[in-house]
């Protein structure tokens, strides 16, 4: 008959898998004597809870020290909200704590998680509807009690960051009978009243001194009032209801004074540096302007009118003399073209010829006498010679050469 046989890490990982699936072992209470406890250097805190019938191991990773606002000690009754699972390594199941709580809170802790789940699914804490604080305010409405730490630390913090803020207050009762109405109708008088933002809160203390800050009353007040809301409840490991529902959370309320109230003297400061730059810039930019508006007055000279017709005048009278010298130039050249030809025609001239002895000869008829052909004898003649003209009849031709021996 065959038969299954696993092994011890198949076993753990079963039995891990099991205390995984059970939903209540996911988000347990267990309530118990501290035993065992030991501060790891790792962040780690390592301790059982015991009572008169067992003991169960817990741990408590560093991560997840914020779920405790006290120091644990031997011996103390306290409750632990965590999940049980099952170490693989060794096989043994420990609760592996979130939060843990004095005992005697755990009632009130178990109110304030179903009051903050309900609000958070009704979407009170959602952040769209979280109103940004002024970064520069004037009037600061606080409601806390009028005596103790918290009002006074808030005004010597208010008076050395800002003394110009005028600080009103609302003195609420903050712990006890009557202390949930009472900053319900401080929150409301103050929204009425036109400040710019409201601080709610007080100094630390138990889960039943802070429970005023808990209550659904005071979680919709500040969550229907117009002006932002800081709450500044308790130490910085202190967590209200009030905290999740306003629009800012401080851990103490001498953080919410200076997150509200803007540094008079800081701002000074960046205002005098935004002015020395801005009177740097400023001079820059004129010496900018300056060097650029020489150059635009060089430019202005330099294409006035005034330059561009003297300019034109002077070119003027360089091309007339230009102009002159190509005249007396082509003058020079035609006179001495003249002259060339003047010489040429001499050469040509009848009269040269005539001056050398030579004579023309017309016939009656004007026409130049150059053959004997041409003359018949009776006719007149015209002769031209150096000083004038001589008539003459012909009484006889005779011709020469190649005439004569044609004849």
């Amino acid at each position: 008959m065959a038969r299954n046989v696993y092994s011890v890490k198949q076993v753990n990982a079963y039995i891990k898998n099991m205390f995984a699936q059970d939903y209540m072992l996911n988000c347990i209470y267990v309530k118990g004597e501290v035993s065992n406890l030991k501060y790891h250097t790792s962040g780690h805190i390592y301790f059982s809870l015991k009572d008169e019938s067992g003991t169960i191991a817990c741990i408590m990773f560093a991560g997840q020290r914020g779920g405790l606002s006290f120091r644990m000690c031997e011996g103390q009754q306290v409750v632990v909200l965590g999940s049980i699972a099952v170490y693989e390594r060794n096989g043994a199941y420990q609760l592996y704590a979130r939060e843990v709580r004095l005992d005697g809170e755990g009632a009130l802790y178990e109110r304030f998680q179903r009051l903050k789940q309900e609000l958070l699914e009704m979407g009170m804490f959602a952040p769209e509807y979280k109103k940004p604080v002024p970064d520069f305010v004037r009037r600061i409405g606080v409601v806390t009690a009028p005596t103790g730490a918290a009002v006074r630390d808030i005004m010597n913090i208010t008076r050395r960051r800002n003394p110009y803020v005028q600080l009103i207050l609302y003195p609420a009762r903050v712990q006890g009978e009557g202390a949930k109405e009472s900053i319900v109708r401080g929150i409301r008088l103050l929204d009425q009243a036109g400040v710019d933002v409201i601080i709610v809160g007080r100094g630390g203390g138990s889960i039943e001194d802070l429970w005023a800050f808990n209550e659904e009353e005071v979680a919709r007040a500040i969550f229907d009032c117009e002006t932002p809301v800081i709450s500044a409840v308790g130490h910085e490991t202190d967590t209200t209801i009030a905290d999740y529902v306003a629009d800012l959370r401080a851990p103490t309320p001498s953080a919410a004074a200076e997150l509200a109230v803007y540094e008079y003297a800081k701002l000074a400061e960046v205002i005098k540096e935004g002015q020395m730059r801005m009177e740097r810039s400023l001079m820059q930019k004129i010496k900018i302007n300056r060097l650029r508006l020489a150059g635009y007055e060089t430019r202005l000279k330099y294409l006035h009118p005034q330059n561009l017709l003297r300019d034109y005048r002077q070119r003027s009278a360089e091309y007339e003399d230009d102009l002159r010298l190509l005249m007396e130039g082509a003058i020079e050249e035609a006179k001495h073209r003249f002259s060339l030809y003047v010489e040429m025609m001499k050469g040509l001239s009848p009269l040269k010829k005539l001056n050398q002895g030579y004579a023309y000869v017309q016939a009656r008829d004007g026409r130049a006498l150059k053959s004997i052909r041409q003359a018949e004898t009776g006719g007149e003649l015209c002769i031209h010679v150096t000083d004038g003209t001589v008539s003459a009849v012909i009484t006889g031709k005779k011709a020469v050469g190649h005439e004569a021996d044609g004849r």
